[in-house]
């Protein structure tokens, strides 16, 4: 089985990628924007670490599909 990515997959990630970093930009602007108004609801701002935590691992699933490990 090859773990290779194909030209069209490639693009399909890349757009991918684009667009979970910008949630994650997103995400992290939000956080700070509560954190500094005082906001007290913990729950609603632990909820959107959680998600800004899934999304770094989707993207950093991604990045190893686009640069796969090579043995030198």
């Amino acid at each position: 089985m090859s773990s290779e990515v194909t030209r069209p997959d490639e693009v399909v990630l890349r757009a991918k990628l684009a667009e979970l970093g910008q949630e994650h930009r997103d995400l992290d602007n939000a956080i700070a924007a509560l954190t500094e108004a005082g906001a007290r609801d913990q729950l609603q701002i632990t909820r959107l670490k959680k998600r800004k935590l899934q999304l770094k691992d989707e993207i950093a699933k991604i990045n190893d599909r686009l640069l796969p490990d090579i043995i030198a």
